[in-house]
């Protein structure tokens, strides 16, 4: 009996959080939450996620370092494995490709670019609140990978 009453009362006080959220926080209802400009995890560089069509793409309009300090000329894609786009500009590079809202404020089926190491990953995005956003690259599945959490630039 105390095992029914004390799933009913948790049952009764998430009800009530669910039906008292902030005002503000994104809901089913708003796939385009995601878009604007975030501090990526590492805080050395900001993404600038925008829409075009139903997908959603990122960029980095700002890195901390922008230019390589032994040339002090812009940081180029160096560690890209397709030595063609290895003299392309970091700076308004496209690094997010393809997300689709998947609803309960998840963007999925898209991908990240991670210049640092010139891999490309399978990637989620989940807006924890109107300013914190968790982007998770993975291989494979999800559960196999890393999140870091972003934060909105106002």
């Amino acid at each position: 009996m105390k095992s029914f009453v004390c799933v009913a009362f948790l049952f009764a006080v998430s009800s009530i959080l669910v039906a008292f959220r902030p005002t503000g926080f994104p809901t089913d209802d708003n796939p385009d939450a995601v878009v604007g400009t975030w501090l990526n995890g590492t805080k050395r560089g900001h993404v600038q996620i925008y829409k075009q069509g139903d997908k959603y793409f990122g960029k980095l309009v700002w890195l901390k370092e922008p230019n390589d300090p032994t040339t002090n000329k812009p940081k180029l894609d160096s560690k890209n494995p397709d030595v063609k786009m290895q003299s392309r500009p970091l700076m308004n590079l496209n690094i997010m490709t393809g997300f689709e809202f998947d609803g309960g404020d998840v963007w999925d089926e898209g991908k990240i670019y991670n210049p640092e190491d010139g891999k490309t990953y399978s990637c989620k995005m989940t807006l924890k609140n109107p300013n914190t956003l968790d982007v998770r690259g993975y291989v494979g599945i999800s559960l196999i990978g890393k999140t870091q959490t972003w934060t909105r630039i106002k």
